[in-house]
């Protein structure tokens, strides 16, 4: 293994897998505001992450010394419900393809990056990293959360036997800048800004549906938020262990939806369909960990919806 103690320094060069995305746009907008010059970015049309072949060429020819590990197949419960094929395959051929490489080439350290479904349905609240594989997963993104589990247990084997310096960040649900707003495949904050403004100008008999009966309670956590605390260990942390990354406070999805519908403006009527799934009752993320390191969110709930409201407004909403 490479020595833990060397810190990340403004001319290595790093490979942000994923940095069109929701999170990999974030790390790559972190580290730029912090003077990193050499950030290592490539399309999906240049490198197709899924095919070993292309990520072992791509790894041999640039020869990353860190990589944030964001790329992914991402998506709310209707699209984990109708693909999870898709999204078993691909999350898991893009994460032992990377992982294998990084190894293979001897990067200095790499960060992967999951999700807090890995936890149980019914894991104690709020959840903490020993909870991992104590329970049965909520059955609508199994798929996702499963390829996520192999995720963090592969950056174990493989700091294990090939003394590979990966980490692992489990954050909570996420939303802010280039997130999806497609209604259909979207996450509940982004599809929530979605529908309502996409509704602001109907009549008054407009009614819109949301999903459950909004007594499920989320945690959310501002993308830039994480991206500082994916900073925060790629230069402090080195246990093998995965972290929790959020906020430790979390909202009903009414709550949400009313915050929401005051941010927008929208002044028409909505109801909730109790015929969809509501998904796990409750989710909030124990996050003492990650606190130890010196880090703290920074952007609250409502001023995060505004802001995000204001980019979907101009760069979405066209």
């Amino acid at each position: 293994m490479k020595d833990s103690k060397n810190l990340i320094s403004k001319d290595d060069l790093i490979f942000v897998a994923g940095h069109k995305g929701l999170v990999g746009s974030a790390i790559v907008r972190n580290l730029k505001e912090k003077g990193f010059i050499n950030i290592l970015t490539v399309d999906r049309n240049q490198v197709d992450l899924t095919d070993l072949t292309a990520v072992k060429m791509f790894f041999s020819l640039e020869q990353p010394e860190y990589v944030f590990m964001a790329a992914a197949k991402v998506g709310g419960i209707l699209a984990n419900r109708d693909y999870p094929a898709d999204f078993i395959y691909e999350n898991l051929m893009i994460q032992s393809n990377i992982i294998s490489c990084a190894a293979e080439a001897e990067v200095k350290k790499l960060l992967f990056l999951g999700s807090s479904c890995i936890y149980p349905k019914f894991a104690k609240q709020p959840i903490t990293e020993d909870q991992l594989l104590s329970g049965h997963l909520e059955s609508s993104n199994e798929a996702y959360a499963i390829a996520k589990i192999a995720g963090i247990k592969m950056c174990q084997a493989y700091r294990r036997q090939h003394g590979l310096n990966a980490i692992s960040l489990m954050p909570t649900n996420l939303y802010g800048p280039n997130d999806n707003f497609d209604h259909n495949s979207s996450h509940v904050l982004p599809a929530l800004i979605s529908k309502f403004h996409g509704s602001l100008e109907k009549s008054k008999h407009w009614v819109v549906k949301l999903w459950g009966d909004g007594s499920p309670k989320r945690e959310f956590l501002h993308v830039d938020d994480l991206a500082e605390a994916c900073y925060t260990c790629m230069q402090d942390y080195e246990g093998e262990e995965h972290i929790n990354v959020g906020t430790g406070e979390d909202v009903t999805i009414k709550e949400l939806a009313e915050t929401i519908v005051d941010v927008v403006g929208y002044k028409n009527d909505y109801e909730w369909d109790t015929s969809k799934p509501n998904g796990t009752p409750r989710k909030v993320l124990n996050v003492d960990k990650i606190k130890s390191l010196g880090w703290e969110p920074k952007i609250s709930l409502r001023e995060g919806i505004e802001s995000t409201y204001e980019w979907f407004k101009e760069n979405v909403d066209v």
